[in-house]
């Protein structure tokens, strides 16, 4: 959090009425006006090394939230998407099968933990019994120092943003047949993946968004002659290319992109009006209560069933991976 404004940390807090916070005393400064309990871990960690080191018992349910994790808001507030642990535990075993992950891995987690994509890093090697090592923000935003890591941690699997790849490259980094990689948050350049092809072991094109639990379809790039793709959905997931009138659109031609399925958030949080607009009724399931969200991307069907993401409906932005609304810079602008 050292590096995410104090006033964006309060806004979270304020909204999420979150009642505990877990820090380190070099960011106590952050939360002096916090009104809940905070958990401070290097100062209270004799305290709590002496407790109960027993398990708990289960007290959470699948539709119970797993997380509310904060991106960007037109309106020029952020908005909190709340993520249920039915949506975590599929999105977890389906990643467990394809990519795939062993717990004969080992994961480099690059990725900064206010990116949701980070709940694949973290927890993906956890329920495999992989190894995860954590990279620092300082070693992941250098090219020289990241190269050197992958090499010495003997990376097997490594996530993250085309930017990130795209510095390792230019760094000199010659690549690992062992490493499986993971490229999303952004569209996937085709001169990127050119580059990737020959150097890695397997390179997996990932999409979806933040609402639809981190991935909703991946597809492993074997070739760029014929452009790229995302593949097809996840398990348990449904992906519908819609026209304006909310009507299938044949293959080959553009619409706007829907996700249903397990992986769908609740919602927004204390954004009623925005949920509703955003995640509505889904007509082609016939499961009570069934709910589409719709994406603001443009795509379409290949003949193959895979599909190709076309581009945005809106003003949205990517930087890094992380979603930018236009209209949140202008509200800051103008104030």
């Amino acid at each position: 959090a050292t590096d995410t404004p104090a006033e964006r940390i309060a806004y979270m807090l304020e909204e999420s009425q979150a009642p505990i916070v877990v820090t380190e005393s070099r960011q106590l400064d952050l939360f002096k006006g916090y009104p809940g309990t905070v958990v401070c871990l290097d100062r209270e960690w004799p305290e709590i090394s002496g407790g109960n080191a027993e398990s708990l018992e289960p007290v959470s349910t699948p539709s119970n939230l797993a997380y509310v994790i904060f991106t960007s808001g037109s309106t020029g507030k952020p908005k909190g998407v709340q993520i249920e642990h039915r949506a975590v535990v599929n999105f977890l075993t389906t990643m467990q099968q394809t990519p795939g992950i062993t717990s004969e891995d080992t994961l480099s987690a690059v990725t900064t933990l206010t990116f949701d994509i980070s709940v694949l890093e973290l927890f993906l090697p956890l329920t495999t019994g992989a190894q995860v090592i954590l990279v620092s923000r300082d070693v992941a935003y250098d090219g020289y120092r990241l190269a050197a890591a992958i090499e010495t941690h003997g990376a097997t699997v490594m996530q993250a943003t085309p930017a990130t790849w795209r510095m390792l490259l230019e760094a000199g980094w010659l690549g690992d047949q062992q490493l499986k990689v993971l490229c999303g948050g952004e569209a996937l350049p085709l001169d990127l993946a050119k580059q990737l092809l020959g150097r890695v072991g397997s390179l997996w094109n990932m999409y979806g968004p933040t609402e639809a639990t981190v991935w909703s379809s991946t597809c492993r790039i074997e070739s760029v002659e014929n452009g790229l793709t995302v593949g097809r959905p996840i398990a348990n997931t449904r992906i519908y290319l819609l026209d304006e009138h909310h009507q299938p659109v044949p293959t080959g031609v553009a619409g706007e992109l829907f996700i249903g399925g397990d992986g769908l958030a609740r919602g927004y949080l204390n954004r009623e009006a925005l949920t509703a607009e955003r995640f509505l009724p889904d007509p082609f399931c016939s499961q009570p209560g069934a709910r589409m969200y719709a994406t603001g991307d443009l795509a379409r069907y290949r003949a193959d069933g895979r599909i190709e993401i076309l581009g945005r409906l809106d003003f949205q932005v990517k930087i890094r991976g992380f979603r930018i609304e236009l209209g949140e810079i202008e509200t800051a602008l103008n104030a």
